[in-house]
């Protein structure tokens, strides 16, 4: 069975919402086993293994990721083979305009990464049409 990892992470629980709303619409294909888990639970061979990933964080501090245990886990994500391996981006901000999010799809492009779309950005709490938007990318995710 194929498998799909949404890693996060969520200072309010926003992002964890989006998390379980990606995975709703990567469940809509049967044939790949969909797992959630929080960054710190993560490691990079969870992304080595998977065939198909979403990374989740929000927008912290001056637009950046979150620096203690987001930062260091897409750092360490750098030389892995993303050849064949769908990624989808989201998170949800307060302020700002998403620039994070640019530069964190730039960044994954740099290492190789086939992003299934721009980065998924909601602005705090994911409405009903956030969640529909959320199960698109997990569905996209797993085509």
């Amino acid at each position: 069975m194929n498998k799909a990892v949404i890693i996060y992470w969520s200072g309010t629980g926003n992002t964890e919402k989006m998390a379980y709303e990606v995975a709703e619409g990567a469940k809509s294909n049967t044939a790949m086993e969909v797992t959630v888990m929080k960054v710190e639970d993560a490691s990079k061979e969870d992304v080595v293994n998977a065939d198909a990933v979403a990374l989740g964080c929000p927008s912290m501090g001056a637009e950046v990721l979150e620096e203690e245990e987001m930062e260091p886990f897409v750092e360490a994500l750098s030389d892995v083979d993303w050849t064949n391996k769908p990624l989808g981006l989201f998170g949800s901000y307060d302020w700002g305009d998403g620039e994070w999010m640019r530069d964190w799809e730039a960044r994954m492009k740099e290492y190789g990464a086939g992003l299934v779309q721009e980065g998924l950005l909601v602005h705090l709490e994911p409405s009903e049409e956030d969640n529909n938007n959320c199960r698109l990318l997990g569905e996209k995710l797993v085509k």
